[in-house]
């Protein structure tokens, strides 16, 4: 069965080359005009991948990810949009996208972020586990010793690249590039900043969870402090 994509795009010129371009390969492509007519079918409807515009009528693509947020946070959802300063693409993704593509876009680059977001969410890993932390990848819960700890989109996301690759040293590339998407053009303290915002949320008097190998990136590695 093919996979299914909802595209909400307000100008139906661009709506009509993603529908074609997404459709040529194969998905089946559902088209809208505006953001609570797509809320409605996402919510009564298999869906596996979303793209909203952000500019859109009656409510903004951003307004729009947060609310299908609050019930479903399994959903990939990729962001485009006009806008391109870092602030914007922060915004963005913090608000609960998965990715974001600023306009004018390539053909090829669209193509190749929904296969990537696609195929992480094949992932058959549900749940990642160490000995005090507990995500759950269906729901993006993240619980510490049974209790929910609150991330913003871009720590959980951070979290779980680390947790998923905690057998190796991630480079502070590879983090960019996978998590703000490699036509990131902001400074890369965006990422120590994050990873600060990550630890002061986790670490404890007696356990710390992220490694750093300086001038390389970031190893998940829960460990005691005494050790």
């Amino acid at each position: 069965m093919a996979d299914k994509i909802v595209v909400v795009e307000d100008d139906e010129s661009i709506r009509e080359v993603i529908e074609i371009a997404l459709g040529s390969t194969g998905y089946n492509i559902t088209g809208f005009d505006n953001a609570l007519d797509a809320i409605d079918y996402i919510k009564s409807n298999v869906v596996d991948l979303a793209i909203f515009d952000v500019m859109l009528p009656k409510i903004s693509g951003i307004e729009a990810i947060k609310i299908i947020r609050q019930t479903n946070g399994q959903l990939p959802i990729l962001i485009l949009s006009a806008k391109d300063r870092e602030i914007d693409k922060v915004n963005g993704l913090d608000s609960g996208g998965d990715d974001y593509l600023a306009k004018p876009f390539g053909i090829l680059e669209l193509q190749a972020r929904v296969r990537a977001l696609i195929r992480r969410k094949k992932t058959t890993v549900r749940e990642l586990k160490s000995p005090t932390l507990a995500v759950n990848l269906a729901t993006r819960v993240v619980t510490q010793n049974g209790i929910e700890v609150d991330l913003t989109n871009k720590e959980y996301q951070l979290l779980t690249y680390l947790m998923e690759n905690r057998s190796r040293v991630v480079g502070r590339d590879e983090l960019l590039n996978e998590i703000w998407g490699f036509d990131f053009m902001g400074e890369s303290r965006a990422l120590d900043v994050h990873v600060r915002a990550l630890r002061s949320k986790l670490d404890t008097e007696t356990t710390k969870y992220i490694a750093t190998t300086r001038g390389v990136g970031y190893r998940f590695e829960e460990r005691n402090n005494d050790e």
